[in-house]
């Protein structure tokens, strides 16, 4: 059996695995702090990272594969289980809390991010309810529709304290929404919207607050809110043009918080210097890039509307985590998809690129 099917984006489907494995092998050598750190075994995490590879890959051939009609079938079933599995967050003997936030669910073999599923489930379903609306997106429906889907994973998502989250699932949703044809002032709506939602959070929320301040004054307070930003650049601004070589970061050790998750990409510029970060940046806009044109060659609305809804899906993911790290926007605390530390993120992201490559192949109406 052939790896990809016939008329598959090969470019596409390559440039993912490429990027899979150079971001195993950075995740490899980031790893090391953490073991010097908390005195992790190193082949324990190296293994578990490993295994959600090969765990994703499988995933990402089932679903290159997968009858389309199917998952647009049974969408509903998939955003009602990944809501059900959020909700379980706020039962304390399944939830995990993790540096001062609770978005894991324990299952004793396993430890489970279900926000990782509910950003990929919102796309589906938001596309199945777009595009069942055919002729009637240009009315408020269109408007009704959107603001319900974001409006229920809001609840949950504020509950847990997950602002990126929901800015990752919200923009999404917007993108989907002005590519389906609704109207722009129901576009211009929902960014006002949430423009004041964002007000309303960073007034309430102390720690949101303190990035936006950290942000506008990086040496505010570097022993507390700023260190993280200010070891970042530190690392990024030592690798120089062609870094310290694979494994000789400094700041991975004791000086990075995180440095397999959120500070992943400023181990990589340690490491591989300017040329390594411009490459690494390189692949993900290819992959955005070759994820665009399977959307905008698909004949099918619902096929367009994940496709879009997946490609800003790991745009804004993993470029809010790289504007982050060099201080362009504020720490958001997202992962580097595809590289950073999470076997659910890893898995989940490599499905979903597995079924955009299966809409490259299936460029005429799905098959029911």
């Amino acid at each position: 059996m052939p790896l990809f099917a016939p008329k598959t984006d090969k470019i596409f489907s390559i440039s993912v695995i490429v990027l899979s494995i150079i971001g195993f092998f950075i995740f490899s050598s980031a790893s090391l702090g953490l073991v010097a750190k908390d005195g992790v075994e190193y082949q324990s995490v190296a293994l578990n990272q490993g295994v959600s590879l090969l765990l994703g890959f499988i995933g990402f051939i089932i679903l290159n594969r997968i009858n389309l009609g199917f998952i647009r079938k049974y969408a509903w079933i998939l955003f009602l289980g990944a809501l059900i599995m959020n909700l379980l967050l706020f039962v304390p003997s399944l939830a995990l809390e993790h540096g001062g936030a609770t978005r894991w669910l324990h299952l004793g073999f396993y430890t489970f991010q279900p926000s990782e599923l509910l950003k990929v489930a919102t796309i589906i379903y938001c596309a199945t309810w777009l595009a069942s609306l055919k002729k009637e997106i240009t009315t408020p429906r269109a408007l009704y529709a959107c603001l319900s889907i974001i409006g229920v994973i809001s609840l949950l998502l504020i509950a847990q304290s997950d602002t990126d989250t929901l800015v990752v699932i919200s923009t999404t949703c917007l993108a989907m929404l002005f590519v389906s044809g609704a109207r722009l002032k129901y576009v211009i709506s929902i960014i006002l919207l949430g423009m004041v939602l964002i007000g309303g959070i960073i007034a309430v929320r102390p720690y949101a607050a303190k990035r936006i301040m950290t942000f506008i004054n990086p040496s505010s307070d570097p022993y507390g809110s700023s260190y993280q930003i200010q070891q970042s650049l530190i690392a990024i601004g030592s690798g120089g043009y062609f870094g310290k070589g694979y494994g000789q970061s400094v700041q991975k050790f004791s000086y990075l918080p995180e440095p397999i998750g959120d500070s992943i990409f400023a181990v990589t510029g340690e490491e591989f210097g300017f040329l390594g970060g411009v490459v690494l940046i390189a692949l993900f806009v290819i992959v955005c890039l070759r994820g665009l044109k399977i959307a905008s060659g698909s004949d099918d609305v619902w096929n367009r509307l994940v496709a879009t809804g997946i490609v800003v899906l790991i745009a804004v993911e993993s470029f809010m985590n790289m504007s982050s790290m060099l201080g362009i926007i504020p720490l958001s605390g997202m992962p580097l998809l595809f590289v950073s530390h999470g076997g659910t993120a890893l898995i989940t992201i490599l499905g979903a690129a597995g079924l955009l490559s299966g809409i490259s192949r299936g460029r005429g109406k799905i098959r029911s």
